[in-house]
């Protein structure tokens, strides 16, 4: 793994955060970081080069859905994802695990892997650990995940027991499956909501954690104070050295709270899905720009904020946007959501840094109007 490595450069006193730098054939990433979610080879409604303008490191292409379209092998002879997208910066693929569990009818889960149906055109598909490896491989992604099963939540003990079970067999499979030297290969934690089990996972992957591992099947319904209890349990065991990637969390307090819990990596789709329905993230809270009393405020979105958005355009013309369908509020949003959490990494490491993370989140809830 000489293309990759993971260094700590800083840590908290009171807290498990920390400040480090991941490694890769694309780009050194400092630590914590937000992943924008680029679904299919694109993050909606935001160009390539606006990303670099708002300072990503790091984006997530889904496997899933480029399978689908426009299949791998095309994404393979067009040069990997980096060329086909014209992003030059480091990119993350999860398994489509995910999506083959979530968005799919499902036919058949087995050992050997999982057939589904797909949800574009109804047809069949068969997904084993090397068939997710191989599709990660084509598409040349950075930072590739292990095919797990997640499982829902509200499952039994012995269901989600049977599927830590399964996704530990698999992720075997997957390591011995994958070749590529310039791809590293991250473990999933799974265990559904069940301490025990989240605890047997994560001994589980660490004879497989190279450089970083995720924890997965969180964020899915389960109430926060839950998600934060799973993580408290499992930070104090966690490989010191390894980059921690907690999958599909963006809302910024939950951000906030999983750094303070030892976590390095972070994506989600949220910021930009609640942006193109009008909601934007800012330094006094959520605003929703569709709102009437937006019609006559000519002042920024967020005059803490120094993204293209809030430096050239006001909330009533964000609103007249949005109230007569103009496709330009979304990016305008979108750029602002991805910005905002991005400057709240930045804003992080620096509390970090002056060992004040704890007073950073209290001050963050009292402005924010979040619920801690």
């Amino acid at each position: 793994m000489e293309k990759f490595e993971f260094k700590i450069k800083e840590k908290s006193k009171k807290t498990y955060a920390r400040i480090g730098e991941l490694k890769t054939p694309h780009g050194v990433i400092e630590t914590p970081v937000f992943m924008p979610v680029g679904t299919r080879s694109t993050v909606k409604a935001v160009e390539p080069r606006e990303l670099d303008e708002i300072g990503a490191q790091i984006i997530l292409n889904n496997t899933y859905h480029l399978y689908l379209r426009p299949g791998a092998d095309t994404i393979e002879k067009a040069g990997g994802v980096h060329k086909f997208m014209n992003y030059p910066h480091p990119i993350l693929t999860d398994s489509g695990g995910f999506q083959v569990f979530s968005l799919s009818d499902l036919n058949k889960i087995t050992d050997e892997g999982v057939e589904f149906k797909s949800h574009l055109d109804g047809s069949t598909h068969f997904f084993t650990p090397e068939k997710s490896i191989e599709v990660q491989n084509k598409l040349g992604s950075d930072i590739i995940m292990a095919f797990d099963e997640c499982s829902v939540a509200g499952v039994t003990h012995e269901y989600a027991k049977k599927a830590l079970e399964r996704t530990q067999k698999w992720l075997k499979r997957c390591y011995d499956f994958h070749k590529r030297d310039d791809q590293v290969l991250f473990p999933i934690v799974q265990g559904n909501m069940f301490d025990d089990l989240r605890l047997k996972a994560l001994e589980g992957i660490k004879p497989y954690v190279k450089v970083g591992f995720s924890i997965g099947g969180l964020s899915v319904g389960e109430p926060k104070e839950r998600m934060y209890e799973i993580l408290d349990l499992l930070a104090p065991h966690y490989p010191e050295d390894k980059a921690r990637y907690l999958m599909g969390v963006g809302s910024p307090d939950c951000i906030i709270e999983g750094v303070i819990r030892g976590i390095d990596m972070f994506d989600c789709v949220l910021p930009t899905r609640v942006a193109r329905n009008g909601t934007a993230f800012t330094s006094k809270g959520k605003i929703v720009v569709k709102n009437g009393k937006y019609k006559e405020d000519f002042s920024s979105l967020d005059d803490e904020c120094d993204c293209y958005c809030c430096k050239n355009f006001t909330k009533a013309y964000l609103r007249h946007l949005f109230n007569t369908d103009e496709i330009l509020g979304s990016q305008l949003l979108s750029i602002h959501n991805l910005r905002y959490l991005i400057h709240l990494m930045e804003d992080i490491k620096t509390a970090i840094r002056e060992d004040r993370l704890l007073e950073f989140r209290d001050e963050f809830y009292k402005k924010t109007g979040y619920d801690k």
